[in-house]
């Protein structure tokens, strides 16, 4: 059958000559099993009622010959992933004809017999499997419009990394020491060696693990929980009995500022250790391509480019753990970091280039990332003000907007009643009082006995005007 037509737009080959195209042109064998069964769409595991997803993550230690296995599975996984990619894109392409996660998992079962790729045999098939859902997800987000069309992986671009669903390894809890125990993953003898910085919650076996290995060579474990966490107490203000809130100003001089004048400070990490990168970048380009030494020396920039995150997220984390433990609401600004860093042309482009490295260096993204599960996870609120509120000119104390700031002003007048502001107190004080207004219009809505919802955008209240 042709490609059929109407007018420019193409049309969907389906049914009989579908199934046609997928077994000869294709190579995808029609279903065998359960072939008088109606074929019913894969649904999502949910989890259990007032429970929610958690992962922990912890350092492991794999034996010379569990690390070869790993390496293995990371590369068959990657293979796995194009192929399914490259599948689906010629099926669409030449024949019109859509592939969804069932078929793409038969075509596995003939990369798996034939000759030429029996190597895959070796990994277990559950891995492999759920490469190919991570690839039908990566369709999904593409067809919602919310994310662009998959791209392949590469060895030296794509993290290594491979998820074992439950069939896929052995967990036996260590009765001695509750929450940490065995883990032995599928197509191994023996267990990993794992160091269990904190406890798994007891009683509760892993969802499905993650192992994956970074630059630096370290491997990990990510092991996703279903556990209840318990909300932490509400904290509401004495005399007008209204929550405790807080105002948060992102920026560059300061990573936070605070409505009550506090300042965080911007680490700069990158800053701290930009000397020893670029030594470490000279070396890497004064070796010969190919060579050990060369090897070894990005691997030294790898470990330096490991501690940088390590002690990122690690101070991120400390920081939202004591917002969210301090505070009852949390109000921050809508924030478009895509179009912050988005690189200049022409004069100025130097400048640029610094600012966007800082914009990267303060992780804004993974600050307001861990902000939002862990408002949901303890009962707290975060109230995201829409991006075109003025907060940096308008006064705090009368409400008067003035005109726009430059960057290098850090403190200015008003106009209207002569106050003196910090630029990034100002802003966090407009913020809290434009946070709270939202609150309150949520919270009239809402009917008697519903709780608040743990995130309230701006952008998503049509019937709220931008307060000028």
């Amino acid at each position: 059958m042709a490609e059929a037509t109407a007018g420019n737009k193409a049309i969907r080959v389906t049914g009989a000559e579908a199934k046609r195209v997928k077994r000869e042109a294709l190579g995808v064998p029609d279903r065998i099993k359960h072939q008088q069964r109606v074929a019913v769409p894969m649904q999502r595991r949910t989890p259990e009622a007032d429970t929610r997803q958690r992962v922990y993550r912890y350092r492991c230690y794999p034996t010379p010959t569990q690390a070869e296995q790993l390496i293995k599975t990371f590369g068959a996984c990657r293979w796995t992933y194009n192929e399914g990619l490259a599948l689906r894109d010629k099926a669409w392409r030449e024949h019109r004809v859509a592939l969804g996660f069932a078929e793409s998992c038969r075509a596995l079962t003939g990369w798996r017999n034939a000759e030429g790729t029996r190597w895959l045999r070796e990994v277990s098939s559950t891995v492999l499997q759920q490469a190919l859902r991570h690839l039908d997800a990566a369709f999904g987000g593409f067809f919602k419009g919310t994310a662009k069309h998959p791209r392949r992986k590469k060895k030296s671009r794509s993290r290594d990394s491979a998820t074992y669903v439950r069939t896929g390894f052995r967990w036996v809890e260590d009765p001695e020491r509750p929450g940490t125990g065995l883990v032995a993953l599928a197509k191994q003898s023996g267990p990993l060696r794992i160091r269990w910085s904190r406890p798994l919650p007891t009683g509760v076996r892993p969802v499905k693990l993650t192992v994956s290995r970074d630059r630096a060579g370290r491997f990990f474990v990510s092991v996703l929980m279903e556990e209840r966490i318990a909300p932490l107490s509400p904290i509401f203000l004495r005399d007008p009995g209204a929550p405790k809130a807080v105002g948060l100003d992102l920026g560059l001089a300061a990573l936070v500022t605070l409505d009550d004048g506090e300042k965080v400070d911007h680490p700069r990490l990158l800053k701290r250790y930009g000397a020893k990168l670029a030594q470490l970048q000279r070396s890497l380009h004064r070796k010969k391509k190919g060579s050990k030494n060369r090897e070894k020396a990005r691997q030294e920039i790898a470990r330096l480019y490991a501690l940088i995150s390590d002690v990122r997220r690690d101070a991120l984390d400390q920081l939202t753990t004591r917002l969210v433990r301090e505070n009852q609401v949390l109000v921050v600004e809508d924030l478009s970091i895509a179009s912050l860093v988005r690189s200049a042309k022409g004069k100025g482009r130097r400048r640029k280039a610094g600012l966007n490295r800082a914009i990267l260096d303060a992780s804004w993204g993974e600050l307001l990332k861990q902000l939002r599960y862990k408002c949901a996870w303890y009962g707290r609120t975060l109230v995201i003000v829409d991006r075109f509120f003025p907060s940096t000119r308008r006064c705090s104390a009368c409400g008067v907007t003035g005109p726009k700031l430059d960057l290098a002003v850090r403190s200015w007048s008003c106009g209207g009643c002569g106050a003196v502001h910090d630029r990034d107190v100002n802003a966090a004080r407009n913020l809290r009082a434009e946070g709270m207004r939202l609150y309150e219009l949520m919270a009239s809505a809402l009917p008697p006995g519903r709780a608040m919802p743990s995130l309230i955008r701006a952008s998503e209240m049509p019937d709220v005007v931008v307060a000028a």
